[in-house]
């Protein structure tokens, strides 16, 4: 760069010294002369259009897999819900000795081999075997044959905390106690997370489908439905089987143990007394289609997915962040449509720890303000299940419209203060449910919400895919 005429130096930054790479490629390009003209972009052609381009597709869901440690099953899990009933029992798991208290919400009763018709049990892993008998549940709940689910593009979106850490107990385990000979093949095979997918595919027959694996821990089910919606609004797929799956393990137990947020007994969300989670087990998994596919099999409609919402706190490992969390609730509301005043539940992430409770009971009052609609947590009666938790909390909402009621949050006694939540303590009550938010908040500030809605035949409550304003008669 020349001087100024005043022979002083030029102000403002100096001029950057080209790399030696970016030397020699200059050196390059001179050798060369000037670059040949690129072709012209052919023109657009023209399309006839036969019509207006077709909008997104209304989607429902009409088929539930829930498998959990209150009821595996849509008439056991309901009757669960509706009982307040708890999942909490001493682990077996594993030893447990040197932890002080080892309560869990494990699965007691599951039994591969009544529940799954295609799939090598040997060959998977727990939380694939839990994902798999999951799918086949909301499969022939849904009314589907394997053959008409076959005929189809399908999506299959599996979210998941630890994947299969139950074989990596097992493994570190048997190479402590014996060395690598001890080590089973076949249980580090079972090991990699993608297999929950597969394992669905390969019990459903399943070879047209996308088949995605969600690691977003806690909030991965909603993150997994959020898929399912979009890959059925837009028509890259006819089904989605959707949801979540985690084995208990000793890994996982002992992480949050270490972390202090293991409860003693119980857990209590909201609760002015609550001491923390306690780590569950299962698996939920929900089909979705269009309305209008639903409409013409004559399929049982439970619920109508509005919309969702995602974001990411990019703030802290484990202390959720009130605005985030609230952004992605009014993400999720903008995305289905939704006013706040037309929401009539609200399913919690409500882990029972010191931190979440405050946090998100804050959020939902930035958002919802003095008229908050009561908040429930399911977690007080199925443990915290990782991957499944809020793909069951998505069955429980399912279930909770169709059928006109609000779970309880157990083992409560006393309101916090701070969590300024009806949180519809002990006991389930009878609503009449129109629109109901499910949230879940993960490990990395990975949060999801999504929001389910009543469909009415006759089109009663809802106005080209919006829902009513609040004070019209159900």
């Amino acid at each position: 760069m020349p001087p100024n005429p005043e022979g002083a130096p030029p102000k403002g930054p100096h001029p950057r010294i080209p790399t030696p790479l970016e030397l020699h490629l200059r050196l390059r390009r001179r050798a060369a002369g000037p670059a040949p003209a690129c072709p012209p972009f052919p023109a657009p052609q023209a399309r006839p259009l036969d019509g207006p381009a077709p909008g997104p597709r209304r989607v429902v869901i009409t088929g539930l897999g829930p498998l959990s440690s209150i009821g595996t099953g849509t008439e056991q899990f309901t009757d669960g819900l509706r009982r307040g009933r708890s999942g909490v029992t001493p682990i077996t798991a594993f030893d447990t000795t040197g932890f002080a208290h080892a309560n869990a919400c494990q699965v007691q009763d599951f039994d591969p081999a009544r529940m799954l018709h295609r799939l090598d049990a040997a060959a998977h892993g727990r939380a694939a075997q839990f994902a798999a008998a999951a799918a086949r549940m909301a499969v022939e709940d849904a009314g589907l044959t394997d053959a008409e689910l076959a005929s189809v593009r399908c999506q299959i979106s599996v979210g998941t905390t630890d994947g299969e850490s139950y074989d990596l107990d097992l493994i570190t385990e048997a190479h402590l106690h014996g060395g690598l000979p001890a080590v089973a093949p076949q249980a580090a095979r079972r090991i990699p997370a993608p297999l929950l997918g597969i394992a669905v595919a390969r019990e459903l027959g399943l070879a047209d489908a996308e088949i995605l694996t969600i690691g977003t821990a806690c909030s991965a089910g909603n993150y997994s439905l959020g898929n399912g919606l979009d890959a059925i609004r837009h028509g890259d797929a006819e089904f989605a089987l959707c949801g979540g799956a985690d084995a208990f393990c000793r890994k996982t137990f002992a992480a949050f143990y270490r972390l202090g947020t293991i409860a003693p007994d119980c857990c209590r969300p909201f609760d002015t007394d609550r001491q923390g989670i306690l780590t569950g087990e299962g698996a939920g998994m929900l089909l979705l289609e269009s309305l209008d596919s639903a409409l013409a099999r004559g399929a049982r409609i439970y619920a109508e997915i509005l919309g969702y919402g995602l974001n990411c706190d990019a703030y802290h490992p484990v202390a959720p962040q009130e605005d985030s969390v609230a952004r992605c609730l009014q993400l999720a509301l903008e995305d289905a449509g939704v006013k706040p005043a037309e929401v009539d539940l609200i399913s919690a992430h409500g882990t029972g720890t010191k931190a979440n409770d405050v946090t998100e009971s804050r959020a939902i009052r930035q958002v919802y303000g003095d008229a908050t609609p009561r908040t429930i947590s399911l977690k007080s009666m199925l443990g915290h299940t990782m991957g499944a938790a809020s793909a069951l909390g998505a069955i429980a909402c399912s279930l909770a419209i169709t059928h006109g009621f609000i779970p309880p949050t157990i083992n409560h006694r006393t309101t916090d203060p701070e969590c300024a939540v009806d949180c519809v303590p002990n006991h389930a009550v009878a609503a009449d449910l129109r629109i109901v938010q499910n949230n879940g908040l993960a490990f990395g500030g990975n949060n999801a919400a999504v929001v389910l809605g009543r469909y009415a035949h006759e089109g009663r409550y809802a106005h080209e895919g919006r829902y009513a304003h609040e004070g019209e008669a159900p």
